[in-house]
């Protein structure tokens, strides 16, 4: 059973950089599809970033395009979201994701593993 476990995170100031990584860990990490969703307060677990599992093509959500990038890497297990020029809006918890079978997906729904989460606070 596949396992995420992930780091990083905690409060930065507007227009700063944080960079979140998650460990997998108990599954063949590179067939795996991995993804980044963020839940603010009040609001759905919304899409963040996604990165296939072999070529590594990436998918943005709108309002995170050309600020946060992901990225992976297969010897280590791990994928990465940096983010930079943070700002209030991106204020939530995040969350790491794993889709067997590699193909990418925005749907919440749609993963099969989650990692326990880890507070993103963007102060003004």
């Amino acid at each position: 059973q596949v396992h995420l476990v992930q780091s990083g995170g905690g409060l930065v100031q507007v227009g700063g950089s944080l960079r979140l990584s998650c460990a997998v860990s108990g599954g063949p990490f590179s067939s795996n599809a991995m993804g980044w969703f963020r839940q603010a307060p009040g609001k759905e677990r919304e899409f963040v970033a996604v990165i296939t599992r072999s070529i590594g093509i990436t998918y943005y959500a709108d309002s995170v395009k050309g600020r946060f990038t992901i990225a992976r890497d297969n010897a280590k297990n791990t994928v990465y979201l940096q983010m930079n020029g943070l700002q209030p809006e991106d204020t939530a918890v995040y969350y790491c994701a794993a889709r067997a079978g590699g193909i990418y997906s925005i749907k919440v729904d749609d993963y099969d593993a989650w990692g326990q989460g880890t507070q993103v606070t963007v102060s003004s």
